[in-house]
């Protein structure tokens, strides 16, 4: 037990045996076994785990590690036989193309579509006045031509 004259001061036992002296005990005994287990594993103990840095994650399945890609890479020409390797995964993992593809809309449909797309969107931006005669324009095949409404100007009331 001569680890535990190291310069530091104890206070005895029928000091710490008081009641108000507990959380100096509890102390002092926490800080004891410390030092016991420290002594008995400080062989074992390196630097790195007395930091509490580690390098590595644990994980309890592997599955996170499923997707992941292979170790080797190259880029650039820097390997030439791992590039062609990679290049022959990237074409594995890539899905078989269908090149005849069945369209379930003509192509006179889409084009009609996309007019009206463009003729909707086009409005859009349209200021109001414009937007209004464009309306109008549209509906003459419709109906006969209107003349436009004239806006009835304000008229000051006359003083009597």
């Amino acid at each position: 037990m001569a680890f535990r004259d190291s310069g530091k001061t104890k206070l005895s036992k029928g000091i710490l045996e008081m009641k108000f002296m507990k959380r100096s005990k509890d102390q002092a005994l926490k800080e004891i076994q410390d030092e016991e287990g420290r002594m008995l594993f400080e062989d074992q103990i390196t630097e790195g785990m007395k930091a509490g840095i580690s390098n590595y994650i644990l994980e309890s399945s592997y599955i996170p590690c499923e997707g992941l890609i292979d170790g080797r890479l190259s880029f650039r020409g820097m390997n030439p036989e791992i590039e062609r390797l990679m290049e022959l995964e990237e074409i594995a993992k890539r899905p078989p193309v269908n090149r005849s593809m069945n369209t379930d809309v003509s192509d006179m449909e889409m084009a009609q579509f996309r007019n009206s797309l463009v003729e909707t969107v086009a409005s859009k931006y349209k200021s109001k006045k414009n937007r209004h005669t464009n309306e109008s324009s549209s509906d003459t095949s419709l109906q006969k031509e209107k003349p436009p409404k004239k806006r009835a100007k304000f008229m000051k009331p006359k003083d009597e």
